[in-house]
């Protein structure tokens, strides 16, 4: 008995260029998208070659049809746009409940953050570093710089590297601990520094 993917003699009708290129342009799409191995695919390369029927093409190609065509990239393409909504949403609904870190006054030092009591913001967490992070107001904008802290720190999931600027509204993180940033709010009748 031979194998699905070794050349057979059938009487069935002779092969068109159209169809072996076919053939080969599926093989190629299978070994990109991981589903087939190399070896895999340099020995169905080597049957496809020399395929005399189309049967034969159907045996080497059949595991790697894509179920269905532009349908199937649709319905897929729905499920993507869903997780993606989905997990949007749950970062909008977690970002409303995380404490707000109000940001401070502009000074002439940064705001230090971390775990060691000299700090202007300490945080009593096992995942925090001793010296953790620094918040300061350069040219207008709020800028967050970590410390080489052991556990990182992000800003709207992305983790820190050096400095980057932040806005009241992100979700910020020093360590497993997270906030929200939140501007102070003006008091009625104060001159807007």
């Amino acid at each position: 008995m031979t194998s699905p993917f070794e050349p057979r003699t059938h009487p069935d009708r002779r092969l068109s260029d159209a169809e072996r290129e076919r053939a080969v342009e599926l093989l190629r799409e299978g070994a990109v998208q991981g589903k087939l191995s190399h070896d895999t695919f340099l020995r169905r390369m080597e049957l496809a070659l020399v395929a005399r029927h189309s049967e034969e093409l159907h045996a080497l190609t059949a595991d790697l049809s894509d179920g269905g065509g532009r349908w199937s990239r649709r319905l897929l393409g729905a499920v993507e746009a869903m997780s993606g909504f989905t997990a949007r949403l749950g970062r909008a609904w977690q970002a409303e409940r995380l404490p707000k870190l109000l940001l401070p006054e502009p000074g002439p030092y940064p705001l230090r953050i971390g775990r060691d009591p000299v700090n202007g913001l300490r945080l009593s967490h096992e995942t925090v570093s001793r010296l953790h992070a620094e918040l300061s107001r350069q040219g207008g904008l709020w800028m967050l710089r970590d410390l080489n802290s052991t556990n990182g720190t992000t800003v709207n999931g992305r983790r820190v590297i050096g400095t980057v600027i932040v806005r009241p509204g992100d979700q910020v993180s020093f360590g497993r601990r997270a906030f929200r940033l939140d501007a102070r709010q003006a008091l009625p009748g104060a001159d807007p520094a």
